[in-house]
């Protein structure tokens, strides 16, 4: 969302073979398409989805001072002004996905930082944004049996005390964000296949670990080196998710699984307040927004529950179509991507 825009990206099959990737422009009042730009194109690109949730354009765009950042994974990076004119790309960073791209960049100063997460050595990287250029790559430390992951930074603290909270096959590492210099990293075995984005307050990053089952770590920020011994905080499996990211609001850190189990943990603790099975199974991180968590499950239910201690169900808004994406906000509108459709939901 910008300035009346709502910025989407797509993959369309192309009659030649493989997909192009586009990037749209959407009148956020209306709907209305504003433009439409083809941004990679090829016989390489994927024309189907590797993964029965995933498309090759999955990553979410990022809008920052008037320009356009998007992100393909394997098929390359690109940055557009407002009106859809490309003012770099770079697709030379190429490595083997596995199910396809699925983890979002992030801004950090003057670079865009995304995961490289594939087969075999998985790294982290870093692009001028202005350029395009490689300002710096690190290779990932901890090598576990399946290495590929799917999860999108954090950017933590200010200036020369930030850190990039970078969730990993195997492990989540601090990177120094401005040139990807490792500072710590908590071991958590055998999880891969990260997805969800890592939150953090109370001087703890909340991290969930991945396939094949998930774990929840609240581990302390700070320290050197190999932190898996000194630094966990709490650890719990019950309720933890694979896909959805989770949500803090105060002491209250709030998160549903992949199987619809909903669950509002004590932050500093780990205590369970309340835990609860809502309808269907789940891919899209809920939403937190004055006073109410919204969830919006794989079958189209958007379920909205109370914030606090005690699980109280507000309402409930089925849409009928299958949604995977995460919700949007404007003002007090919700967008939510369906399969087919883009939705504009507000109270008038």
């Amino acid at each position: 969302m910008g300035e009346g825009r709502v910025f989407l990206t797509a993959g369309r099959p192309r009659a030649e073979g493989g997909a192009s990737l586009h990037v749209l422009a959407l009148e956020a009042a209306t709907g209305r398409v504003l433009w439409d730009r083809e941004v990679f194109a090829g016989p390489g690109i994927e024309a189907q989805p590797l993964h029965r949730k995933n498309s090759p354009a999955s990553p979410t765009p990022l809008l920052a001072d008037g320009r356009v950042y998007v992100h393909f994974g394997h098929h390359g990076s690109a940055c557009l002004d407002r009106e859809g004119r490309i003012l770099w790309r770079n697709n030379e960073l190429r490595y083997d996905p596995v199910h396809g791209n699925g983890g979002s960049p992030v801004l950090a100063g003057d670079l865009l930082i995304s995961h490289a997460d594939g087969a075999k050595d998985p790294f982290v990287i870093a692009l001028d944004r202005k350029t395009g250029a490689v300002r710096w790559r690190t290779a990932r430390t901890v090598r576990p049996k399946q290495t590929f992951s799917f999860a999108t930074p954090l950017l933590v603290g200010e200036g020369a005390a930030a850190q990039l909270i970078s969730p990993a096959s195997g492990a989540v590492a601090a990177l120094d964000p401005r040139d990807g210099r490792e500072l710590w990293h908590v071991r958590y075995g055998g999880g891969f296949s990260v997805v969800p984005r890592p939150v953090a307050g109370h001087g703890l990053v909340f991290v969930a670990t991945g396939y094949a089952r998930a774990d929840l770590l609240a581990i302390r920020l700070g320290g050197s080196g190999d932190v898996t011994d000194t630094h966990v905080a709490w650890r719990t499996t019950k309720g933890a998710p694979l896909t959805p990211s989770l949500v803090l609001d105060g002491d209250e850190l709030y998160g549903v699984s992949d199987m619809g189990v909903a669950t509002c943990w004590d932050a500093r603790t780990g205590t369970v307040h309340w835990q609860e099975k809502l309808e269907g199974g789940y891919s899209a991180s809920p939403l937190l927004a004055d006073g109410r968590i919204y969830f919006q499950n794989e079958n189209g239910l958007g379920t909205v529950l109370a914030v606090g201690r005690e699980f109280r169900r507000l309402a409930t808004n089925p849409l009928g179509e299958r949604t995977l994406a995460s919700y949007a906000v404007t003002g007090r509108a919700l967008l939510i991507r369906t399969e087919s459709r883009l939705y504009r939901i507000e109270t008038r």
